[in-house]
């Protein structure tokens, strides 16, 4: 069994051979095209001080040499702005060739292409987080208008990723803080639930599973996202959740979760011991040898201090413990 296979039949809840992961010869394989946008790099300006221009020509700062950073201006710094920007062609096939190459080179693994998020995540970086909830509410048509020009953007990705060999798309829109949804359920599902179903939609009508990463406790919406299509949440934090949850939406549809040992309330313990008992209780309550779970590593250790050592206790027990229980 592959690892192409593993990662279907994890999905699928059809008892692969063992868990799959992200780290250590991972089963999934990310590819995104080379379309032309207005992405820079990180560039040092000031003593502590870097900034970059994004994708969609947004500034970004960050004080450090490691962190994600944030965005400092939008490039619409009016919302009327929006009717002289353009954004970057994704619409190209040429683009996607990289793409195209990387199923030819690994056959055997998972692969999926990254999309920069749905219209939340890019409209409000467009304009910046505070200025984009006021437009929520107080410019609706204006509003739903970019994020129309938004979707529009999206399925030319979806489609191209489909087209040159993917197996899933996989979508990174944080809509958390560590207490709350950063908007009213009651707003998501009026605004971004049907853009959620119809992208979906799309992506699974052309044999496209869905991944999804967002930061945050996002508990209100899980359902909503289960419904819409989504395939698989990739949570960082899953504590920030609780299993036992994460477990109760499994037992109501089949959803997988990608998760590392909690990179804020387990993993900066350093505790060998917890970390190990954790990961073994991620693999028992979530994985149970069906499937609907991937063992995941957090990547950005250095930002969040974390020492590489830590993160191994857990991987170690991921491949130890995640095997079927005839051969565990």
């Amino acid at each position: 069994m592959d690892s192409r296979e593993i990662v279907r039949r994890t999905l699928d809840y059809e008892h692969p051979e063992r868990v799959a992961r992200s780290f250590r010869d991972p089963d999934m394989v990310f590819r995104g095209c080379t379309a032309q946008t207005h992405a820079t790099e990180w560039k040092e300006v000031a003593p502590s001080r870097w900034e970059r221009i994004d994708e969609w020509g947004n500034r970004w700062g960050r004080v450090d040499a490691t962190s994600k950073g944030e965005v400092t201006a939008g490039v619409l710094q009016r919302l009327e702005d929006m009717e002289h920007y353009t954004f970057p062609d994704f619409s190209n096939p040429a683009d996607y060739v990289c793409v195209a190459e990387a199923r030819a080179a690994h056959p055997d693994k998972y692969l999926i292409g990254p999309l920069p998020g749905m219209a939340f995540n890019i409209a409000r970086k467009l304009r910046k987080l505070d200025a984009y909830f006021i437009d929520l509410l107080a410019s609706r048509d204006r509003i739903h208008a970019l994020h129309d020009r938004i979707d529009a953007m999206l399925e030319d990705m979806i489609r191209n990723y489909a087209a040159a060999g993917t197996d899933g798309i996989m979508i990174t829109e944080d809509w958390g803080t560590q207490g709350a949804l950063l908007i009213d359920p009651a707003l998501w599902r009026e605004e971004f639930f049907p853009r959620f179903e119809r992208l979906c939609g799309l992506a699974k009508s052309l044999g496209q599973s869905v991944w999804m990463h967002s930061c945050g406790k996002i508990e209100a919406i899980v359902p909503g996202l289960m419904e819409a299509g989504v395939d698989l949440l990739q949570f960082d934090q899953p504590e920030l959740h609780g299993l036992e949850k994460l477990a109760a939406h499994q037992a109501r549809g089949r959803i997988t979760f990608w998760c590392p040992v909690d990179i804020q309330k387990i993993l900066p313990g350093g505790d060998e011991e917890t970390i190990r008992a954790k990961a073994r209780e991620m693999l028992d309550i979530l994985w149970r040898g069906r499937g609907g779970f991937i063992a995941g590593y957090y990547g950005d250790q250095a930002s969040i201090g974390l020492d590489p050592a830590w993160q191994d206790y857990a991987c170690d027990t991921f491949l130890s413990h995640g095997l079927p229980p005839q051969t565990a």
